[in-house]
This record gives C-alpha cells, sequence and structure tokens, in this order.
C-alpha cells in the first residue's frame, strides 16, 4: 500500500531547513531566509495553521526589509561617506523584527508539539 505524502509538511520541512541556513549569514542569506519564510508561510496556509497569519506578516516584514536592503545597498550605502544619512537605515527595521518573530513562533510550535498534555506525563506505577 503506497503511503499518502504530505506536501505541506513537506513544504514546511524544506522552509525550515532554508530559515536556517540562510540564518547563518544574515546579511548574505536574506534571500534563503525570505525564501524560508514564505515555504514556511504557505505551508502553514495550506494545513489552516492558527499562525498562518503572524508568518504571512512575518514574510511581508522580512521582505519589505530585503528589499530596502538591496535598494541601499544599490545606493552604495547610508550613513559614514555615503549621500544617505544614517536614517536610511530604519528602512531595513522590518527585516529582523520579522525573522525574530518566525524564530519565536517557530520555536513555540516545535514545543507545543512535542509536549504533551499533563495527564499523559504522569508515570504508573
Amino acid at each position: 500500500m503506497k503511503a499518502k505524502v504530505n506536501i505541506p509538511r513537506i513544504i514546511y520541512i524544506t522552509g525550515v531547513v532554508a530559515f536556517i541556513i540562510g540564518s547563518i549569514d544574515p546579511l548574505e542569506g536574506s534571500v534563503v531566509i525570505a525564501a524560508g519564510s514564505a515555504l514556511i508561510s504557505l505551508s502553514t496556509f495550506l494545513n489552516s495553521d492558527r499562525h498562518w497569519k503572524i508568518f504571512t506578516g512575518s514574510l511581508v516584514m522580512i521582505l519589505t526589509g530585503v528589499i530596502f536592503l538591496f535598494y541601499l545597498s544599490s545606493l552604495g550605502g547610508f550613513g559614514g561617506n555615503s549621500s544617505l544619512s544614517w536614517w536610511w537605515g530604519l528602512l531595513i527595521i522590518p527585516y529582523p523584527v520579522g525573522w525574530l518573530t518566525s524564530v519565536v513562533f517557530l520555536i513555540i510550535r516545535a514545543f507545543k508539539k512535542s509536549g504533551k498534555p499533563a495527564e499523559s506525563r504522569k508515570t504508573e506505577v
């Protein structure tokens, strides 16, 4: 008998792996983090998970921050000898906020899935 393939689960695991790999170097891996976040958001939406709105909001924040990161980089950066002041750096803030939100909710989901109810943890003698 063939086992049924759970596509949203495969998408979720791929997204988490991409998210972790991109987090090794958050600046160079920003595109990988954005792709991983998109896969996580898609899989939680397909599963009708209760956190799908949070992951989608995090995806929007990550994409916004990454787009501005690349845009400011194409202009030569900000601060220092650049023509842009340090205040332009505030446009990048959604990227780490979205990343941190995703990390927190991935950890929460990991502990909720592995945790058992208090009644089943009791040992029988």
